[in-house]
């Protein structure tokens, strides 16, 4: 199905969650574990298809006191700490990076993710983008406040600002738009992932929860990309 060219970035919506749960009668203590375990999977994908780069919005800046959510947390804690020690990152030399407020989260998540994004700093032949207390709006302010900061030295010319000087602040500089953008869940909205960068990208509705996502799931909003969009510029 992938036989023509291939997108360089994959933007995935991690949603659904707690339909899922009600269908299956899965415990909340054990759905956020499952929600975060199938990352490794969209990786190996990524590997095998050789897509460069993929950017998972993993968790959204909503919930303002993470304290009051102890399973998704011991779930991310789990997921980090299992991460620093899991081969195909190392051998295929992927590197993590954190796009988000993440930082803001309690201690004991800060630290794990710190160590992850130190141990893959180095790493070039694969990039994996993880949205954790993300806001899209957010980000775009943040890039305003740091371009004011830099007019403010007199270091940039307030002529000067265009789009490319946005581009260049924002969280995801280091990487070209998301080709292909998969949402996941039956709500038919961005919820604001990567508002600056998703202008131009093919956006594929899957219309099920994240954890039912399927291989063939992604390879088919990759093949309406290469069918639709690649060459066709209206």
């Amino acid at each position: 199905m992938l036989t023509k060219k291939k997108p360089n970035h994959v933007a995935i919506m991690m949603n659904g969650h707690l339909s899922y749960s009600k269908r299956y009668r899965v415990p909340m203590e054990k759905l956020y574990y499952m929600v975060f375990s199938k990352i490794n999977e969209i990786v190996d994908f990524q590997i095998r298809m050789n897509i460069p780069v993929m950017t998972l919005y993993v968790l959204s800046s909503k919930a303002k006191n993470f304290e009051n959510f102890p399973n998704v947390i011991d779930a991310l804690v789990d997921f980090f700490e299992k991460l620093k020690s899991n081969k195909i990152i190392a051998e295929n030399k992927v590197k993590i990076s954190i796009l988000g407020k993440w930082y803001d989260l309690p201690g004991r998540v800060v630290e794990p993710i710190k160590s992850v994004i130190e141990e893959t700093k180095d790493y070039d032949s694969f990039f994996l983008n993880l949205c954790i207390n993300y806001d899209g709006q957010e980000e775009i302010v943040d890039a305003c406040k740091m371009i004011g900061r830099r007019i403010q030295a007199g270091k940039l010319d307030a002529d000067a600002v265009n789009k490319e000087a946005i581009k260049d602040t924002i969280y995801s500089s280091y990487f070209l738009p998301p080709d292909v953008i998969i949402k996941t869940g039956r709500r038919r909205s961005l919820k604001g992932f990567l508002l600056w960068d998703s202008t131009n990208g093919h956006i594929h509705f899957s219309n099920k929860p994240w954890l039912e996502l399927t291989r063939d799931d992604i390879s088919k909003a990759i093949w309406e990309w290469q069918k639709f969009w690649v060459g066709d510029e209206d």
